[in-house]
């Protein structure tokens, strides 16, 4: 009796991913006013399924958010484990764009003043932030990141400069981005109390 509910389970389980991973690309593409059966073909599962796990739109929007959040969360903690902090971080703003690139997607919705999104920015930080403090953290520690910089502050100045090339600024937002993440390297410089004194 056991093997048909482990199935159920398992199907669940693909049909929630594949509903989250339709809505993604059928928001990005359409907007999120596109109709629920665009998902539903997409996904290759019935409309039923999608309305009974997420009977508002707004809980389709956000459990795409938090899926898109959740997976660059992890890759801030695979990286940090799998490279030196300095490469993990480079790597990690280029699965932070892929998010923002598909925030862009529902961020009318985002943006709409419904109440039920209100949690999503702090959300946003919450999540991210210790993930990448860990990777600051240990550049700090091998001297490759300076140390006075805070995960917070970090994760939002990317946020912002990759907006804008998800804005239709590509060049720009590229070549800023690289001078933030260039001025991360090494202890940072002295500040004028610090300067030695040369009278």
């Amino acid at each position: 009796m056991e093997a048909p509910v482990k199935r159920k389970r398992a199907d669940a389980v693909r049909n929630t991913a594949a509903v989250l991973e339709a809505a993604k690309a059928v928001f990005a593409e359409s907007g999120v006013d596109a109709p629920v059966r665009e998902i539903a073909a997409r996904a290759e599962v019935g409309v039923g399924t999608i309305y009974r796990n997420y009977p508002q739109r707004s809980d389709l929007i956000i459990a795409v958010f938090r899926h898109e959040l959740d997976a660059t969360a992890d890759a801030a903690e695979r990286l940090g484990a799998e490279r030196p902090p300095a490469e993990a971080l480079r790597l990690w703003a280029e699965r932070l764009r892929r998010f923002v690139e598909t925030k862009r997607g529902f961020a009318a919705a985002l943006h709409s003043g419904d109440p039920a999104y209100a949690p999503l920015p702090r959300l946003f930080l919450g999540v991210l932030a210790s993930k990448v403090q860990a990777i600051l953290d240990a550049g700090a520690a091998d001297g490759t990141l300076r140390p006075d910089v805070r995960a917070e502050d970090l994760v939002e100045a990317l946020a912002r400069l990759i907006s804008i090339s998800v804005d239709g600024e590509p060049g720009r937002s590229d070549t800023m981005v690289s001078v933030l993440l260039d001025g991360l390297a090494g202890p940072p410089a002295p500040t004028a109390q610090q300067q030695p004194r040369t009278d």
